[in-house]
């Protein structure tokens, strides 16, 4: 069994400058996060590379798992621990045959039916959301609810990491839903101190253990 992360934050040079994708990385790990995904939807590919390689370079010095969202491409250059993919994304099948039985693979899905065929095509752990309506993400459907979450966690095979509009106010109640972690955007990116901002939801994440 695949040890999936629970605390994933996703890197962001669009929402805001102050930080890069690798001081963002740094500053999340040392925060308490066991995931970082590598999250950037345009610019140059031989830039994206060297980006997430170094990105990479960083995790694995911190001990934390380095996904990249979308580009396998990128994926395969910067020999990540795995890759996300949309429902309109490269196909999962096939990316699990490029990056083989040890990658992590995880899979976006907003609805049932969603986490019905990421779940056939053979995910390791499935994105849900958006939970709370959010404006990290253009293209995000609408929020599902907590109450949605709670009967949807019970159905699903893998871990579900939910994802939208999660912030220090609402992650003990993803949480208690049944969520098995949470992907944060710009409730860490986006403040002054992305380190102290990801060990406030490390803390919450981590109230009862």
């Amino acid at each position: 069994m695949k040890e999936i992360g629970r605390l994933h934050v996703l890197t962001d040079t669009v929402l805001q400058s102050r930080f890069s994708h690798i001081e963002l990385t740094k500053q999340a790990i040392s925060g308490g996060a066991d995931t970082i995904q590598f999250r950037q939807k345009s610019g140059a590919t031989k830039e994206l590379i060297e980006i997430a390689t170094e990105m990479k370079r960083v995790c694995s010095e911190m001990g934390a798992t380095f996904i990249v969202n979308d580009r396998i491409d990128v994926a395969i250059a910067a020999r990540a621990d795995g890759i996300h993919l949309g429902q309109d994304d490269f196909p999962i099948g096939l990316a699990r045959k490029l990056l083989g039985n040890d990658a992590i693979i995880g899979g976006s899905a907003g609805t049932p039916e969603e986490i019905e065929t990421c779940v056939q095509e053979g995910v390791d752990y499935v994105g849900f959301g958006p939970i709370y309506a959010t404006g990290s993400k253009d293209d995000a459907g609408p929020a599902t609810g907590i109450d949605f979450l709670k009967q949807i966690v019970q159905t699903t095979p893998v871990p579900m990491i939910a994802i939208g509009g999660i912030d220090q106010t609402n992650a003990a109640q993803v949480m208690a839903a049944g969520a098995h972690g949470i992907a944060v955007i710009s409730c860490v990116c986006c403040r002054d101190n992305p380190a102290n901002a990801t060990k406030e939801l490390h803390g919450i994440l981590n109230a009862d253990a």
